[in-house]
């Protein structure tokens, strides 16, 4: 569940069949969690990362130029011990110049300037340390993600094998560094004759787990 999910709402339309036994009506269930607590995230330095001015003289021409990577720390303050996960949401979607990740934005509108990548590590909370986890089919399987970036529509949580398996743990108190790693693509395929502005975006959403 996502405190920031929007309601939707759904018809569905049964078609007619010929049979005597047909049942003439059908069931629709609706169902969901209402969460007593609330978790709000905050990112240092305003959630921003200044790259500064890059020469295009710089820039590799048959290969992705790294600019670094920068650590951003997150918190996640709950107002109750809760389980959640995290998912970065890609506000500049189809125009990552590597599958999977984040985009930089476009130059004369089809042209796909870069992409970045996330990682998190150093989980922290009320409890002690926490590994690092990551679930790529929306929170029904987790795995250990330590060490591992998380491409677009992968979740992160933080808990143990405690019980056995990767779990994420109830946390009310979150910190963790979040590792932006940031590539320019090929300049041999980019119109550089003007200055050009990395546009990445991307939004930070709570899933209640």
């Amino acid at each position: 569940m996502n405190s920031r999910l929007p309601l939707m709402s759904a018809i569905l339309l049964m078609a007619g069949t010929s049979s005597a036994m047909a049942a003439s009506s059908t069931d629709l269930t609706v169902t969901g969690t209402i969460t007593p607590a609330a978790c709000t995230p905050s990112l240092s330095n305003g959630g921003v990362i200044d790259y500064g001015k890059v020469s295009a003289k710089d820039l590799n021409p048959t290969k992705p130029t790294f600019l670094g990577r920068v650590a951003l720390q997150l918190k996640v303050d709950c107002d109750a011990a809760t389980t959640f996960a995290l998912n970065l949401a890609d506000n500049r979607p189809n125009t990552a110049s590597s599958l999977g990740w984040y985009g930089l934005g476009l130059i004369n509108t089809n042209q796909k300037l870069g992409y970045f990548d996330l990682g998190y590590t150093d989980a922290n909370t009320e409890i002690g340390p926490k590994s690092v986890l990551g679930s790529y089919d929306g929170g029904k399987t987790w795995s250990n993600y330590e060490d591992t970036g998380f491409p677009t529509g992968e979740w992160a949580a933080f808990g143990d094998r405690s019980s056995g398996a990767w779990l994420p743990a109830p946390i009310q108190n979150l910190t963790v560094n979040m590792h932006i790693g940031t590539n320019i693509a090929p300049a041999n395929g980019l119109t550089l004759t003007n200055q050009v502005r990395m546009d990445g975006s991307a939004t930070l959403e709570v899933k209640y787990l």
